[in-house]
């Protein structure tokens, strides 16, 4: 079998899985006796290990496996979770990525985990277990059901399970099978009878383990605990239609003969339970009503028998089908304003008719196809929690993320870029933003720190906010580093209203850190978050308070592959300006335009603003506002800073798609890409945020 048709769907799902075992183990670290999130950490790190041995990427498997007999022990209440615990498994999740991407990278995924492995084993010694443990569930003695394959004890959460699926309506079934005596691939129908099983339920307990299974290390018989959706003579059926099954024998549970095959739970006190000795299964009328296990964990009532189940109807779709689909719309969005403007030119009712009928269809399918492309932040915002962990544990503070707003959805081309600008902001919030904890306990704060992280959408646009309750901006303090680094003059800062101050930390180069760290105050500066952000067609914005904390504002738009532009005219060429950027368009005559320091101004709502020549800009020789005793301008903003642009003439508003120049006229700054028109024209895209200096 050919491996490599299967690896794109392997990378998919092991980051699906590591994404998982991150936001489980993060959940973990704050409630330690909470079994049901081991439960599922231990199913994600089962589900990894045997894709990648499948694979045949032993060393993935293979840490996977350590890391797997570690969770064993904790959801078996053998084994304590501790600070060393957790940061060995968090060290052991670094190289599972690393090896990940070393496998996308067309690498063997193998990788030196000697350290990790010998950390895991250290935490797998008796004596650590022993002394790590807590108070061991009460273990009724000598409680076991007598199977073919001996003793199988139910520890308390196990117990407790099963009985709240048998108290929620839920078939929970004792399954012995026996797999003919002469097969030569044991494993792999264990492995069979066990997928069934986990298609139609959940398996709860098996013995021996699954573990031993999958190493052969069994006769021909084991049991299992399970908790199933199918009907006890469905069940039985499928399990003997599995080839080289000699025998399955299905037993329907109820509350009591669970209370007397299962051990007692912490409510009971310590008895003895005689063993129990299965007879042979009984068929019982199953329930119609069963729902999917993971609601009987919760102890959930199941759904009503008519209901349809909640089936999710996904799949995945490499991007760069999207990428095609996007780029063929365009296309007919070109076409499509072509014959709008043909329409209008030839005037014949069934020709403007056809067109409004397609402008109608297009308009409905360019929504479809941005939706295609549109992806929540979660896909971002996701890998913030655990880098927050570990920044606040090697400052030695103690810090919550907050994230709301997480389902929004932004375009994937903008998601791919806004990553990086994130990780900064979030990264300055706990390095400059949050106090240490005797800081915060000295001015009367909670010791642990709160950052926000949210998202929401806004118009066309999506706003993401990082907000943290530290120390703020000390306004003084920048005005000085300022000062010093010759990003402003003494007599210039003097004038700064606190909202400028703020934005002075946006300098190239500005730090105030007093020493420079791996986290932040490295020279870098928030410089190159705002560069990023204004690159994408936003913009970032700042709002603090001394001593109660900051607030980064970032606003996005939606999508940069359709966008809504004002065309204008500039001699005899055409070009569009992005409307997100635009506060209004306007007339000014010849003898309102200002001159300050040689520079040339307007008045506009009570504030001086430049004025700036487009055709100075972009070299037009065939068009001189100097000879014009009015002009038509365009004002512009880029976060709190204002232009006017002057411009020939107003064409009109029209959706527009976003074409990238290449290599061609990469020396003019203020072009930010091209667009054809309706009437075959190409038009340069104005880059509003080069205009405003």
């Amino acid at each position: 079998m050919d491996m490599n048709a299967y690896l794109s769907m392997f990378i998919d799902e092991s980051n699906d899985h590591l994404q998982s075992l991150n936001e489980n183990l993060l959940r973990l670290e704050s409630e330690p006796e909470e079994l049901s999130i081991v439960q599922n950490i231990f199913r994600s790190a089962h589900t990894l290990k045997g894709m990648s041995a499948t694979m045949g990427f032993e060393d993935l498997a293979a840490l996977t496996h350590e890391m797997e007999n570690v969770l064993d022990l904790v959801r078996n209440s053998k084994l304590k979770m501790d600070s060393f615990i957790f940061d060995t498994l968090f060290k052991g999740l670094d190289a599972l990525e690393a090896m990940v991407q070393d496998i996308v990278g067309g690498g063997t995924g193998k990788a030196d985990v000697t350290s990790i492995v010998a950390s895991l084993q250290i935490i797998l010694k008796s004596d650590y277990s022993a002394s790590s443990a807590s108070a061991a569930p009460v273990v009724a003695a000598n409680a076991s059901i007598s199977s073919a394959s001996g003793a199988m004890l139910l520890d308390e959460f196990q117990s407790s399970i099963l009985l709240q699926s048998i108290e929620t309506g839920h078939n929970v079934y004792h399954i012995q099978i026996a797999i003919r005596d002469n097969c030569m691939l044991k494993a792999v129908r264990a492995y069979m009878v066990f997928d069934l099983l986990e298609r139609n339920g959940e398996v709860i307990k098996s013995d021996p383990s699954v573990q031993d299974i999958e190493q052969e290390k069994f006769d021909f018989t084991f049991s299992v605990f399970t908790i199933s959706n199918l009907k006890q003579e469905d069940l039985q059926s499928q399990l003997l239609n599995i080839s080289e099954i000699e025998t399955a024998e299905v037993t329907l549970l109820d509350a009591e003969s669970l209370a007397v095959l299962g051990q007692s739970t912490a409510a009971a006190a310590v008895e003895t339970v005689e063993a129990a000795q299965i007879e042979a299964p009984v068929v019982a009328k199953a329930k119609e009503d069963a729902a999917p296990s993971s609601q009987a964990a919760k102890g959930q009532a199941p759904a009503a028998a008519n209901t349809p189940a909640n089936v999710s109807r996904t799949i995945r779709v490499d991007i760069e089908r999207l990428d095609a689909l996007m780029n063929l719309f365009s296309e007919l969005l070109i076409d499509r304003v072509r014959l709008e403007q043909l329409s209008s030119e030839i005037k014949r009712n069934d020709l403007t008719e056809t067109v409004e009928h397609m402008t109608r269809v297009s308009s409905d399918l360019q929504s479809i196809v941005l939706k295609l492309r549109m992806v929540p932040v979660d896909s971002v915002f996701n890998r913030f929690p655990r880098m927050i962990r570990d920044l606040a544990k090697s400052l030695d503070k103690k810090i919550d993320l907050v994230i709301t707003g997480a389902d929004t959805e932004l375009d994937r081309t903008v998601i791919d870029e806004i990553g990086d600008p994130l990780v900064h902001l979030l990264r300055n919030s706990v390095d400059h933003g949050i106090e240490t904890v005797e800081e915060r306990i000295a001015a009367g704060k909670p010791e642990t720190g709160t950052i926000y992280l949210r998202a929401y959408h806004s118009g066309n646009h999506v706003f993401i906010e990082v907000e943290e309750d530290g120390r703020g901006i000390h306004h003084e303090r920048v005005l000085k580093t300022a000062v010093k680094n010759g990003v402003v003059t003494e007599e210039q800062a003097k004038l700064l209203s606190a909202d400028e101050i703020n934005m002075l930390i946006f300098a190239a180069g500005f730090s105030t850190a007093d020493k420079i760290s791996d986290i932040s105050g490295r020279g870098v500066g928030l410089d190159v978050v705002r560069s990023k952000i204004t690159s994408l067609g936003g913009n970032v914005t700042i709002d603090s308070a001394f001593g109660r904390g900051t607030k980064f504002s970032v606003q996005l738009p939606l999508t940069l592959s359709i966008i809504s532009a004002m065309l204008i005219k500039l001699g005899s060429e055409k070009y569009a300006i992005p409307l997100s950027s635009i506060v209004e368009t306007g007339i000014i005559r010849k003898e309102q335009i200002l001159h300050v320091h040689g520079n040339k101004m307007i008045e506009f709502r009570n504030v001086i603003i430049p004025l700036v020549s487009l055709s100075k800009v972009l070299d037009s020789p065939d068009f001189n506002e100097n000879e014009e005793t009015e002009t038509e301008i365009v004002v512009v903003r880029k976060g709190e800073k204002w232009a006017a642009v002057m411009v020939d003439e107003f064409i009109g508003q029209s959706e527009i798609v976003l074409k990238t120049l290449g290599k061609y006229l990469t020396n003019v700054e203020a072009i930010s890409g091209a667009t054809i028109l309706g009437d075959g024209y190409v038009a340069l895209i104005i880059d509003p945020n080069a205009l405003i200096k």
